[in-house]
């Protein structure tokens, strides 16, 4: 037997010292990592001894004799990365401790902006070098970022991380001032008086857009708002979607629209077996949307979404997976990257999956998501202000790969529209901004010319890479700032934690600790076992 990695895989990379025979790829470090779309186990050095299931955070590392059927097709994604990159093991690796601080040296202080993956991961790694004192804020009365507002109720294992951080987080090393807004009820200048550094792991919030007409229409929205919508986010849940008409486009085919366009397809009992926010449950259960259309500029070769997630979609019960086969005729140069010697398995797999989807015979009565390649939207129109239909220009690739439009067009009805092209960081007030790339400008985490203010995440490096992917950023980030606490560059801070605590009682009465948000946990993982959910989400007012 060997374990076999599958489609939760989040990238965190925990299992890969824990290895006793060192058969996990790509490993930190590795060339490939930082755009690996999963870990791989090599079926012919694998021992079966288990130890990579014990620590996967999201539970994605079976038994190949326990597989389930669904992720059997896995066995051959694991061992095909092998066969394109045979195992070298010239550089192995084995659990470490961290550097402990030295006692002389005090306690360090460290405030972390954000309870996302990214800052969580910096908490975690922060304390295990022993004399340190991390002090969370978020804006949000709940922690954890993506993890509860982004990732898909139908994807619970890939929340599983957040135990990691609970138990992690007990000790009092860790607090948390959740419901605190940095830069409103408490300001940069005052948390750095109180910390030797501070952390701003504040993700990317912000979206992009199509930059066409009609855009803005009623009916037109951001991806990014409807998955908080549906995943309780307060600053969403108000927010109303137009599901009266039978067609949904989705502009963009990463992950996270096929988030979406599961959400919109599945069938709403299913999805109360999540732990979806409810009113948007109410919503789905009245949705008339049959069909959701997917449309990338470019070709199935270069979808933006992940294998694994493209692969989960042919077992969606209920829904068919359509592609029209005039779609999969390829260009000159996507035909050669899937000609070349050493074509990577993903890539391969990708293209194999699109032509068993587009040979798949439809279902009478089920729902559809339909991809589109190679298509751009050129304009949104609608009558009385509201979107009813979408005009798209046919793309062609040239030797770059980049999408040239052709003169060829059509139009397509729908009365939503959803973009899902990207998210975009946005300007912290008080530090410096990369425009172009909307990021915080920085060196290994360090802030460009701000002493002892640190990042990390996407507002770091940009909206890109997994929940796991978050871990080896962090330790990068966080191994910058020991390394300047150790070498003395870091000012003491004048107040201490009695200090912070009477001021932020004094400007936040409602402030969510640690103990509250620990109460409000066991209520609603409680209200949802009642109602044989995950856990009952109460859409809390951030005030």
């Amino acid at each position: 037997m060997t374990f076999v990695i599958t489609q939760r895989c989040c990238n965190d990379s925990s299992c890969v010292p824990e290895c006793p025979v060192d058969c996990i790829r790509p490993r930190p470090g590795d060339p490939d990592y930082a755009t690996t779309e999963m870990l791989y186990i090599d079926p012919d050095t694998c021992i079966d001894c288990g130890a990579c299931a014990e620590v996967c955070p999201v539970d994605a590392i079976y038994s190949d004799f326990d597989l389930p059927s669904a992720l059997e097709r896995f066995v051959d994604v694991n061992r095909s990365y092998f066969e394109l990159n045979p195992l070298d093991n010239s550089r192995l690796l084995a659990p470490s401790a961290p550097r402990k601080l030295a006692a002389e040296l005090g306690t360090l202080r460290v405030a972390v902006v954000g309870s996302g993956p990214a800052g969580c991961y910096a908490a975690e790694q922060l304390v295990r070098h022993g004399n340190v004192e991390v002090e969370i804020f978020d804006r949000l009365p709940t922690p954890w970022g993506l993890i509860r507002n982004g990732v898909a109720p139908d994807h619970p294992e890939t929340k599983g991380v957040v135990d990691r951080f609970t138990s992690a987080f007990r000790s009092d090393a860790v607090r948390m001032h959740l419901g605190v807004d940095v830069g409103s009820d408490i300001t940069l200048d005052e948390l750095r008086a109180h910390h030797h550094a501070v952390v701003y792991a504040v993700g990317a919030p912000g979206d992009r857009r199509l930059g066409v007409p009609g855009e803005d229409l009623d009916g037109s929205h951001s991806a990014t708002e409807f998955v908080a919508w549906y995943n309780g986010h307060p600053d969403h849940a108000d927010r109303v979607f137009d599901l009266s008409g039978e067609r949904a486009v989705i502009f963009g085919n990463g992950n996270v629209a096929l988030d979406v366009a599961r959400v919109l397809v599945l069938d709403p009992d299913e999805l109360a077996k999540t732990d979806i926010a409810d009113h948007a449950l109410k919503a789905l259960r009245d949705s008339s949307i049959r069909e959701v259309v997917v449309v990338g500029r470019r070709g199935p070769v270069q979808a933006a979404y992940s294998t694994p997630e493209f692969l989960a979609l042919g077992h969606l019960a209920g829904v068919d997976i359509v592609i029209d086969e005039s779609e999969l005729d390829l260009d000159a140069a996507s035909a050669a990257i899937l000609d070349a010697p050493g074509a990577h398995p993903a890539a391969l797999l990708k293209m194999e999956l699109a032509r068993e989807f587009a040979a798949r015979p439809a279902t009478p009565g089920n729902k559809r998501i339909v991809f589109r390649y190679l298509a751009s939207p050129t304009e949104l129109r609608g009558d009385d202000g509201r979107v009813a239909e979408v005009d798209l220009v046919r793309n062609t690739l040239d030797g770059d790969l980049v999408a040239v439009a052709t003169d060829e067009t059509e139009t397509v009805a729908a009365s939503l529209v959803l973009r899902s092209v990207g998210y975009r960081g946005k300007p912290v007030e008080g530090l410096p901004f990369d425009e172009a790339r909307a990021v915080l400008p920085n060196d290994r985490g360090r802030v460009d010319g701000v002493e002892g203010v640190y990042t990390t995440g996407w507002i770091k490096r940009g909206p890109r890479g997994v929940i796991g992917t978050n871990r080896t950023d962090s330790q990068e980030t966080v191994d910058a700032l020991i390394e300047d606490f150790e070498a003395g560059r870091l000012r003491a801070p004048g107040g201490d934690r009695a200090a912070l605590a009477a001021l932020l009682a004094e400007r936040v009465p409602t402030l969510v600790d640690k103990t509250r948000w620990n109460e409000v946990d066991k209520a609603e993982k409680a209200a949802g076992k009642a109602a044989g959910r995950p856990r009952v989400k109460g859409v809390l007012p951030d005030r």
